[in-house]
């Protein structure tokens, strides 16, 4: 090697276990985010009793989709909370209120 290169020593293994990990972390902001943002609109009553019902089933269905993708990919949900060094973590602790974002 020439000074100033470098090579990536890699496995497909651990690429395919680290981009599993990037899109399921992805998946879950957004499931997160959009449970947030059903519990305002029902917080402000925007929401019907049928919209409500139909809201609930899907996140239920979302959430065990995501639990059922992570034992597939052998990731716990800590897996996904990513460290962004001095800005904490990517998603609140399960014991930590969720930031207003």
């Amino acid at each position: 090697m020439k000074p100033g290169e470098w090579r990536l020593e890699t496995d497909a293994d651990s690429v395919q276990r680290d981009l599993s990990r990037l899109v399921l972390t992805l998946l879950e902001l957004v499931r997160q985010l959009v449970e947030r943002q059903c519990v305002r609109r029902m917080d402000q009553g925007d929401l019907s009793s049928e919209q409500l019902e139909a809201v609930g089933l899907t996140l239920m269905r979302l959430e065990e989709a995501m639990t059922e993708l992570c034992e597939r990919f052998e990731l716990s949900p800590s897996d996904l909370n990513l460290d962004l060094g001095p800005l904490g973590t990517l998603l609140p602790a399960a014991d930590q209120p969720p930031a207003a974002w």
